[in-house]
């Protein structure tokens, strides 16, 4: 009996940056082109297949074990959607004290109720909602649980998976200063994924922009809002809404779909739909190159 032949799709393909303590690197494209599973592969929820992950210096990516354990105090996530990433059975007490439980942070009973109060306290919630479940919550509520489960084990580094998507715009303002006040009180590094660019730009440093598994330009946010290099990054910058209504911005409309990623066209993954694509588009994968200090960009054409 003949077997089908196996398909792979690289979800990440050759993406390579650093995040220096205290920063929001923003992360942004279309839905599937990676950001998530970027995101999950960083604290291993998802096992890479080639490549490393390091963190401060030491490579945790074949880490197992009591050793990954110990690495995985510096890394947490803040998942997208505030109603799946609750154990509805829990209390919030279990649920933000599970983390002190798993790695031993608490002496005793009365210093883990404690612990969780302070907790509780940091991300704008009552410390009498410890006894509640999270159905008893709204949005903006059970995404605030969701943080401060993160900061149980004071992270160096949150992975931020669209934390605001899911919510209403005035809540969204409330969870991002969260978020800042609390990087500036404890100094924690943020990879944030978003489809805002509006909201990846006002709390990121740098802003990373992917398409099709591969980063396709990297730069100071306000660069890459101001002076986007890349087609694609040039696309998605004029979908952005303009409060201004005698603004000038010409509407980019992409033709097409993003291609599959089972199926990647050859050369440039963006030369199917790009407006200003060449000869070499076709056949040739840009590298990732230094345009101007700090802003990279993978194009044939950027300058």
């Amino acid at each position: 009996m003949f077997q089908p032949a196996r398909e792979f799709v690289k979800a990440v393909d050759g993406v390579s940056f650093s995040i220096a303590p205290g920063e929001t690197l923003g992360l942004v494209g279309e839905s599937g082109c990676g950001k998530t599973t970027l995101g999950r592969a960083i604290v291993r929820l998802v096992e890479p297949t080639a490549g490393s992950v390091s963190l401060e210096g030491a490579d945790i990516t074949n880490l197992g074990g009591a050793a990954l354990r110990v690495q995985r105090r510096k890394l947490q996530m803040i998942f997208q959607d505030p109603y799946g990433s609750l154990n509805p059975r829990m209390t919030v007490e279990d649920i933000v004290g599970e983390a002190l439980d798993i790695h031993g942070l608490a002496e005793n009973k009365s210093a883990r109720q404690k612990r969780i109060a302070e907790l509780l306290k940091a991300v704008g919630l009552d410390a009498a909602y410890a006894q509640r479940y999270p159905h008893e919550f709204s949005g903006g509520q059970r995404q605030r649980i969701g943080i401060a489960r993160a900061l149980a084990v004071e992270p160096k580094l949150i992975v931020c998976d669209e934390p605001v998507s899911a919510l209403d715009v005035s809540v969204q303002a409330q969870i991002i200063n969260l978020l800042q006040d609390l990087q500036q009180q404890r100094s924690i590094a943020y990879l944030f994924i978003a489809h805002d660019l509006a909201v990846v730009e006002h709390i990121s440093r740098r802003v990373m922009v992917m398409y099709l598994g591969k980063v396709v330009e990297l730069a100071e946010a306000r660069a890459i809002t101001r002076e986007p290099k890349h087609p694609y990054t040039q696309a998605l910058i004029s979908a952005v809404p303009v409060v201004d209504p005698d603004s000038k911005r010409q509407r980019i409309i992409l033709p097409g779909d993003v291609p599959s990623p089972i199926h990647p066209p050859p050369g440039c993954p963006f030369h199917p739909r790009c407006p200003i694509a060449v000869d070499p588009c076709h056949t040739e994968v840009p590298a990732l190159k230094e345009i101007s200090p700090g802003h990279f960009a993978a194009c044939h054409l950027a300058k």
